[in-house]
């Protein structure tokens, strides 16, 4: 039997996160880690009590007060978890496969009518897809699963069993939870879409297709940029074909599968489908070939379970009208993390962040949000985002190099690809989404405006044909609206030094 008011007592440092003050105490899921030794990636933010009586933060803990102090049982924690700290479906998981049924039990049977034990109940029996020995609740009000003031909850179901509501965003084979942080909030609450159509609203059609195709292109270059290719043109353009198309079909792992042959035409050296052996992001030894990971991908023997648990996920969330970004964060993301081909999965989990927006009207049909040219700019951070969910995992998998310089992974680790939080992902994309809505989008529509206002100066100025009126252009736009010395001898020669001086002088009127 585990001590936890041993366990939970004054203990200053705690796997990496900043020392407490003296006298604090670890406090629910803290306290669940500490006491049965859980192998888990560790919250973004844990709990204990500190001496004072006032609630802060201490860089990654939250303090409460002596008086929030829980009983120092198992159920005492996890009832204060729920409470304070929300659903960690990882950390529960990973519990209640340590510990015996009949401790559940024995708190069920304490309070058969009491709000926590009937969640924990039902969690029980949900992550553990086994019936405890216990007749149907009778008695007590249905309550909510996932206490909304904490995370972002998904569509209710009703379990007459445990009287509790089903508000999990996603299903058991996939389920991510996202905390409701005050900046979340404050995205949703922009309303990004409405101010992305309004100012769609206020352009005119031909200047907005000319720009939905200019960042259609470059979002398509900048996918492969990211991954560190150049490819040629036609390649660009499929890839950029296949953007433009999001949102048309519904998704399924035969259309993963399809875009995986889009991005990567040439199959002789790689194996399209889902991948039968090991995969994994990061390098090799120079010297020996070992791997070196900085990602390690979902088992192959789970691929199938996981996909379908993704996809599932999503069209249920769909169906409820989940916030769009959201949802689209929980489909790129851990289509990224599961990582179930052997190559093409990052273009297609940006593929996947069209797909949600376009399916959901989040934007007017045919604009595309350039995502990966936003993302590219924001190379390091993305990086950072990535590495935020894998990093912590890395230590959790055991793994062996293969002959072929790739890795076997030796333990179960679908739990680490189906129950994770995806906060810190939301408010990554909330900002690429908010800077295309308010800037990337303005700034090209604008762009425009004033390339034609320019383009028909020159034309009525000097008779010049359209492609090399384009090129003056490009050329004033490269070298900060003055024509280089190379450009006056070469492509503008026969230009006088009075009419490259009216048009730089227009150029500066018209964009400076």
């Amino acid at each position: 039997m585990v001590n936890f008011n041993q366990n939970s007592g004054c203990l200053t440092v705690f796997h990496g996160f900043p020392a407490l003050e003296e006298e604090s105490y670890l406090a629910g899921y803290s306290t669940l880690i500490s006491a049965y030794d859980l192998k888990v990636p560790l919250p973004d933010y844990l709990c204990a009590i500190g001496p004072k009586h006032k609630k802060y933060n201490h860089g990654r803990w939250h303090i409460f007060t002596p008086r929030h102090k829980p009983e120092g049982t198992l159920f005492g924690h996890l009832t204060f978890a729920l409470k304070y700290e929300g659903i960690d479906l990882a950390i529960l998981n990973a519990l209640f496969q340590t510990i015996e049924a009949k401790e559940i039990q024995e708190i069920i049977c304490s309070e058969p009518t009491g709000s926590y034990s009937r969640r924990l109940w039902f969690l029980w029996e949900w992550l553990r897809e086994e019936q405890l020995d216990i007749e149907d609740a009778r008695a007590g009000n249905f309550v909510f699963l996932v206490n909304s003031k904490l995370q972002y909850e998904g569509k209710s179901f009703p379990s007459k069993r445990h009287r509790v509501r089903n508000n999990l965003p996603g299903t058991h084979n996939f389920c991510p939870l996202i905390r409701k942080t005050e900046k979340l909030e404050q995205y949703i609450a922009k309303n990004l879409s409405e101010v992305s159509i309004k100012h769609i609203g206020r352009t005119h059609p031909d200047l907005l297709s000319r720009a939905a195709a200019f960042l259609l292109l470059k979002d398509s270059k900048a996918s492969y940029t990211i991954e560190g290719e150049k490819p040629p043109h036609n390649r660009i353009e499929r890839w950029g074909k296949a953007i433009g198309e999001a949102g048309q079909r519904k998704l399924s792992i035969s259309e993963l599968e399809y875009l995986q042959q889009i991005v990567i035409p040439d199959n002789r050296f790689i194996k399209l489908g889902l991948r039968k052996e090991g995969g994994f992001v990061g390098e090799h030894d120079r010297s020996t070939g070992m791997p070196l990971p900085d990602h390690i991908s979902a088992r192959s023997e789970d691929l199938d379970i996981l996909l379908s648990g993704l996809i599932e996920t999503y069209n249920l969330l769909r169906e409820d009208d989940f916030d769009t970004i959201l949802l689209a964060t929980i489909l790129a993301f851990g289509f990224i993390f599961i990582h179930p081909f052997e190559d093409g999965n990052g273009r297609i989990h940006r593929y996947l962040f069209h797909h949600v927006l376009a399916e959901n009207d989040f934007v007017s049909k045919g604009l595309i949000f350039p995502v990966s040219a936003i993302i590219l700019e924001r190379i390091e951070e993305y990086r950072k985002i990535l590495e935020h969910y894998s990093k912590p995992r890395l230590n959790l998998i055991e793994w062996r190099p293969t002959d072929k310089n790739n890795v076997e992974v030796l333990n179960e680790t679908i739990n680490l690809y189906r129950y994770f939080d995806a906060t810190k992902q939301a408010e990554f994309f909330f900002e690429c989404v908010e800077e295309t809505v308010n800037k990337t989008l303005p700034d090209e529509v604008e762009y425009l405006r004033k390339y034609d206002f320019l383009n028909e100066f020159i034309k009525n100025y000097i008779d010049m044909p359209d492609k090399l009126v384009d090129l003056l252009i490009r050329f004033l736009v490269q070298n900060g609206g003055k024509l280089s010395k190379r450009a006056r001898e070469k492509e503008f020669k026969k230009l006088t030094d009075s009419e490259i001086q009216a048009i730089e002088q227009k150029y500066a009127d018209v964009f400076i």
